[in-house]
C-alpha cells in the first residue's frame, strides 16, 4: 500500500476532507531545505517501508503534543536522488556482494560434500554382499540359513540408520553461521575414515585374496552397519543431548533501551549461543521502537539550544573550552529539568489513560453491533450474511479515529498498517473472539515475531567476539549481536556448584505443651 493509497482508504473511516489531505501531502513533499534544515536532511535518509502505517500526518498533531517533527521520517521517493555515493561506498558494496556469494558457495559446497558422503555410507554394505555375487559368483560358497538371516538384520539396520540421519541431519537451516560447525564436521570426518578403512580391508583381505566364503562377507557388511548405527548414537550424544544440561546463564541486554533478559545454555560454542539468543530475542524481547527515544534526544536538544556560549578570550580559545562551559551551564540547568521531565511523564500517562478508556468503549461497542447483527441475520438467507471480511469493515469506521490517536500517543502508529488492522479484526470476528482479545496487541507492545517480519525482523546480525566463535562458552566471556539499529550486549557467567546438605528431623520431636498463665483470657 503506497501513501496516497493510504491516505485516500483512511479518509473513507475517519472522515478527513479533501483538503486536509491535500495540505498533508504538500507538507511531506516540502524541499529537505526547509526551516529545520538539518532534520529535514537526515529524514530522507530513512528509506521509506513497503507499507504506510495506518495514519499519516495531519491536522491533529498539535492535540497529540508530540515531537514536531515525528511523523516526518516518511520519505517521499520522488525523481531526484538526495543520495551521493563515493568510489569507497561502491567498493564495499562489491566487497559484501563477493562475501555473501562466496558463503552461498560454501554453504552449498558443504552440503554436497555431506551428501556424497552419506550416498556412500549407505551404499557400502549394499556394495560389500553384491561384488562377490558379481564377480565370481561361481566361486562361492553356498549362503545358508544363518547368511540368509543375515540379509533381513542388514536390511533392517539400515532402514533405522537410514530414519536416524534423516530426523537428525536432514533439517531445514535455520541461519547461516559465519563458522562451520566442529562437531558435525568431525563426525563426518569419522564417518569418512571408517568407511575408508572398511574399503581399504574389503579391497586386500577379500578380492585380492579372492575370499569364497560368503557368509563371512556378509558378517563383515553386518559388521560395518554395526559400526555405522554406534556413529550415530555418538552423534546425538554430541549434537543433541551434551547441550542439554544447563551449564552458563547469559545476560542479554539491548543497547538502546537496556531492556534484558536472562536465558539458560549449556555446553555451546560461540556462534550457536548467539544462534540461541537471537531465537529467545525474537520472540521474549519487545519490538524496538525508536521513537520512543526521540523525546528525550528533543528535550535535551531543546536545553541545549537555550544555551549560548561568549568567547571573551578572542578567537584563540578552543573549542573545548566552549564544550566545557556549555556543559557547565547545561548542569546548573539541571535542578529545574527534572521538574520539567516529572510533569511531561504525567501529562503523556494520563493522555494514555484517557486515549485508552476510549478505544476500550469504542471497540466494545463495535464488537457489541456486530453481535447484534449476527443475532438477527441467523434466520436470513446464506446470501445475506456478511463474512468477517466484511464485518471487520462494517464496524471499522466506528473505532478507526479513536484506534488512530492511542496509536499515535503511544508511538506504535508505524507497527500497524489499516489493512493488517482489518486483518486482525476479521479475524477476531471468525474466531469469536472478545474485544478484550482484539485490543491486546495495540495495549501493549509485543515481540517482533507478531508484527511484519519483512519489516521489523532483523535477519542480517554480526557477530563481534574477542575470542574466536568456534569456541565454547566459559565465565566471563562477552560477545556483541549487532543488527544496524541497534546491538545486544551478551554476558555469559557459568553457574555456581551447589552443595546440599541433608538434615533429618525426627517426626517424634513435633510435640508441643501450652503454657496458660493467670493473665490470659483462655
Amino acid at each position: 500500500m503506497d501513501t496516497e493509497s493510504t491516505y485516500s482508504g483512511y479518509s473513507h473511516y475517519s472522515g478527513h476532507s479533501k483538503k486536509a489531505q491535500r495540505q498533508g501531502s504538500r507538507d511531506r513533499h516540502k524541499s529537505p531545505r526547509s526551516k529545520d534544515g538539518s532534520r529535514s536532511e537526515k529524514s530522507v535518509t530513512i528509506q521509506a517501508p513497503t507499507a504506510e502505517p495506518l495514519l499519516g500526518n495531519d491536522s491533529s498533531r498539535a492535540e497529540e503534543a508530540q515531537d514536531d517533527n515525528w511523523g516526518e521520517t516518511t520519505t517521499a521517493i520522488t525523481g531526484t536522488s538526495e543520495h551521493s555515493m563515493s568510489q569507497e561506498d561502491i567498493s564495499r558494496i562489491s566487497k559484501d556482494l563477493e562475501d555473501s556469494v562466496g558463503v552461498e558457495c560454501k554453504r552449498y559446497f558443504l552440503l554436497t560434500l555431506a551428501a556424497v558422503l552419506g550416498l556412500l555410507v549407505f551404499l557400502t554394505p549394499v556394495a560389500f554382499i553384491l561384488l562377490p555375487q558379481i564377480l565370481r559368483r561361481t566361486e562361492l560358497e553356498p549362503c545358508g540359513t544363518a547368511c540368509e538371516g543375515l540379509f533381513i538384520s542388514v536390511a533392517f539396520k539400515l532402514l533405522i540408520l537410514l530414519i536416524g540421519t534423516w530426523a537428525l541431519f536432514f533439517r531445514q537451516p535455520k541461519a547461516d553461521l559465519p563458522r562451520v560447525f566442529v562437531f558435525r564436521t568431525l563426525i563426518l570426518v569419522l564417518l569418512f575414515l571408517l568407511v575408508f578403512s572398511y574399503w581399504l580391508f574389503y579391497g586386500v583381505r577379500i578380492l585380492e585374496s579372492k575370499d569364497i566364503n560368503y557368509q563371512g562377507i556378509v558378517q563383515f557388511a553386518v559388521s560395518l552397519v554395526d559400526a555405522l548405527l554406534f556413529v550415530h548414537y555418538l552423534a546425538i550424544v554430541v549434537l543433541e543431548l551434551r547441550q542439554l544440561q544447563p551449564m552458563f546463564t547469559v545476560k542479554v541486554v539491548r543497547s538502546t533501551d537496556g531492556e534484558s533478559r536472562y536465558y539458560s545454555l549449556g555446553h555451546l560454542s560461540i556462534q550457536r549461543a548467539a544462534l540461541v539468543v537471537l531465537e529467545n530475542y525474537h520472540r521474549d524481547f519487545s519490538v524496538y521502537n525508536p521513537l520512543l527515544l526521540t523525546a528525550s534526544k528533543a528535550r535535551a536538544e531543546k536545553h541545549m539550544a537555550g544555551l549560548k556560549v561568549y568567547n571573551v578570550d578572542g578567537p584563540d580559545n578552543s573549542e573545548a573550552g566552549q564544550s566545557r562551559a556549555m556543559i557547565a551551564a547545561a548542569a546548573h540547568r539541571r535542578d529545574s529539568s527534572h521538574n520539567e521531565l516529572y510533569y511531561e511523564e504525567a501529562d503523556h500517562e494520563r493522555r494514555v489513560r484517557k486515549r485508552r478508556a476510549r478505544l476500550v468503549v469504542a471497540v466494545e461497542e463495535a464488537f457489541t453491533h456486530i453481535k447484534r447483527l449476527q443475532t438477527e441475520e441467523q434466520p436470513k438467507a446464506p446470501g445475506d450474511v456478511m463474512d468477517p471480511r466484511e464485518a471487520a469493515q462494517a464496524i471499522f469506521p466506528s473505532m478507526a479515529r479513536v484506534l488512530q490517536k492511542y496509536l499515535r500517543t503511544t508511538r506504535q502508529q508505524h507497527y500497524h498498517t489499516m489493512e493488517s488492522i482489518l486483518q486482525h479484526l476479521a479475524f477476531c470476528i471468525a474466531n469469536n473472539m472478545t474485544p478484550k482479545a482484539f485490543l491486546e496487541r495495540y495495549l501493549s507492545p509485543g515481540p517482533s515475531l507478531q508484527y511484519n517480519k519483512d519489516r521489523w525482523v532483523s535477519k542480517h546480525w554480526t557477530l563481534i567476539s574477542e575470542e574466536a566463535v568456534t569456541k565454547g562458552l566459559r565465565d566471563g566471556i562477552v560477545f556483541v549481536l549487532k543488527c544496524l539499529d541497534f546491538s545486544l550486549v551478551v554476558n555469559v557467567k557459568k553457574i555456581p556448584f551447589i552443595k546440599l546438605s541433608e538434615e533429618f528431623v525426627d517426626p517424634k520431636c513435633h510435640k508441643f505443651a501450652l503454657r496458660l498463665q493467670s493473665e490470659t483470657s483462655v
